[in-house]
């Protein structure tokens, strides 16, 4: 689904995506076909010019032990502490503060998430979901098409984080925290580009304050 309202100026900004592991090439489709600058970032001097960066989907332990042996760690936490950052599935339990187990987390988000909450891949599914914050990009906003892989959950949203979307049982699924941004699914690997808009969108508002 393409925007209903007047597009935002977006050819200037530049997005990274954090290519270590996971779906990071969908993710770079989808910006290149709004028309973004996107690159694949590795590599700790490639974040200096970037105006915001995706976490992709993956397997969340895996992206945290290469972050670390490439030298991402800080240089990602303190990224995120001026930029804009979105975590996708394992990107989002990334950016969490508590993962309900001891791996390496960027610790920027008040969410909890929960690790394949909902089962092993077999227990993949997809489902409508109200993503009300998507105004800003359609209005009215139509339900967004989650695809659930392995999929996390986000148990908690405290302090400043706030939930965007959840499931019909009210389960958190995607949650905000300002110029942050973290989802449970995978909207990558759908042909709706609201949420990464909805992103770019987050990118610019952090540069206008």
């Amino acid at each position: 689904m393409k925007d209903s309202r007047p597009s935002f100026d977006l050819g200037h900004l530049s997005v990274g995506v954090l290519a270590l592991q996971g779906s990071f090439r969908e993710h770079l489709a989808v910006l290149k076909s709004i028309g973004v600058q996107a690159c694949e970032i590795r590599l700790p001097e490639q974040l200096n010019d970037l105006d915001g960066i995706i976490i992709p989907g993956g397997e969340s332990t895996t992206i945290g032990k290469l972050a670390v042996d490439f030298g991402l760690l800080d240089p990602l936490r303190d990224f995120g502490k001026n930029k804009a950052i979105w975590g996708t599935c394992a990107g989002a339990i990334f950016l969490s503060k508590d993962a309900h187990r001891s791996q390496p987390l960027l610790e920027l988000m008040d969410i909890t998430v929960d690790r394949n909450a909902f089962g092993r891949q077999i227990a993949s599914f997809e489902t409508d979901l109200d993503f009300p914050a998507l105004k800003i990009i359609s209005s009215p906003p139509a339900a967004f098409p989650g695809i659930f892989i392995r999929a996390p959950l986000i148990t908690a949203v405290e302090g400043e984080a706030e939930a965007l979307s959840k499931l019909a049982d009210g389960r958190i699924v995607a949650a905000r925290q300002g110029h942050l941004l973290a989802t449970a699914f995978h909207p990558e690997l759908t042909a709706d580009d609201r949420i990464h808009r909805y992103f770019l969108h987050l990118i610019q508002e952090k540069q206008e304050s």
